[in-house]
């Protein structure tokens, strides 16, 4: 003899909301991801732009 199973509704509709939902939530981040990416120039690092260049200071007046 076998057994029966009993899933209530809202349990299996909660179960394909779900599954919908990270079905359509991965194909966007896949989208994304494949989308083509646009390089500029590299950042300088922290710190490194005020140090190449020291600032500017206006001579005292005599």
């Amino acid at each position: 003899m076998g057994f029966v199973l009993v899933i209530s509704f809202p349990l299996l509709l909660l179960v394909l909301i779900l599954a919908l939902a990270f079905y359509l939530l991965g194909r966007a981040q896949s989208r994304r991801e494949r989308a083509a990416q646009y390089f500029g120039p590299p950042v300088p690092p922290p710190g490194s732009v005020s140090a190449s260049s020291p600032p500017t200071q206006a001579k005292p007046s005599e």
